[in-house]
């Protein structure tokens, strides 16, 4: 597999923005380059006053608006988004967890840089998650108090099931001693029969077998895997930042 995303392209501009460069020195010009310019304070924002652009920049921003699509259409032509994404026939083999070693380290990212949360639905989080369990909203169209916190634990749900599809081993955890199995030639009733006349096998354990097995244990970790790989579903689209 070979997977190659640039960053997004930003080719836009428009006659307004060509306008507050030219005619820098004017105070409307610094006031249409504030939504530019990141370094600028918000307390010196505040401090200034603003100063709307004189009537000829509309009119002169229509006329040059064609110029500025085309502009636009050619950069995009020439410097578009690097798409390439090339698959091999052993990405396939077992594509689970393929997709985990790429999907995981996504999901840590995400979680770690997230600067919103989207609607989670309180029959997929813990009773102490849920908006019925948040403090009482001062007006109703807020959010609730534990609104990013259930995002937050979908997402370390997600995590953890992808975390244990990169673990191969991750069942072992709950065996444990040493195992000494013996396959015994019986007929179809289970009884035993001589080598060469027997259609079936039984297990058996060999005398120096100790193997523990935590099956309930093991079953409980499945069905948090299983449930991660669910929410993964269900808010796949809300997988943004």
């Amino acid at each position: 597999m070979k997977v190659y995303l640039s960053n997004y392209r930003n080719h836009w501009s428009s006659p307004y923005t060509w306008f507050d460069y030219l005619f820098w020195w004017k105070p409307w010009s610094r006031c249409g380059r504030w939504t530019l310019a990141e370094t600028v304070a918000d307390e010196a924002r505040e401090r200034s006053e603003w100063v709307d652009r004189p009537e000829w920049c509309d009119r002169w921003a229509d006329r040059l608006a064609p110029i500025s699509r085309a502009i636009q259409w050619i950069l995009d032509l020439v410097h578009p988004r690097i798409r390439y994404v090339k698959i091999d026939r052993w990405d396939t083999w077992s594509m689970d967890h393929t997709l985990a070693q790429i999907v995981l380290p996504m999901l840590r990212q995400l979680q770690a840089t997230s600067h919103g949360s989207p609607n989670v639905d309180d029959e997929d989080v813990p009773d102490h998650l849920r908006s019925t369990a948040a403090d009482p909203k001062e007006n109703e169209w807020d959010t609730d108090s534990n609104h990013h916190d259930r995002w937050q634990w979908v997402l370390g749900e997600m995590i953890f099931a992808f975390e244990m599809k990169n673990r191969d081993d991750w069942t072992s955890e709950f065996h444990t001693g040493e195992i000494d199995l013996k396959w015994i030639p019986v007929d179809k009733d289970g009884n035993p029969v001589a080598k060469g006349e027997h259609k079936y096998y039984q297990m058996e354990r060999g005398p120096r077998d100790t193997s523990q097995w935590d099956q309930e244990g093991q079953a409980r970790v499945q069905a948090r895997i299983t449930n991660g790989f669910r929410l993964f579903g269900r808010y796949y689209e809300s997988l943004w930042d």
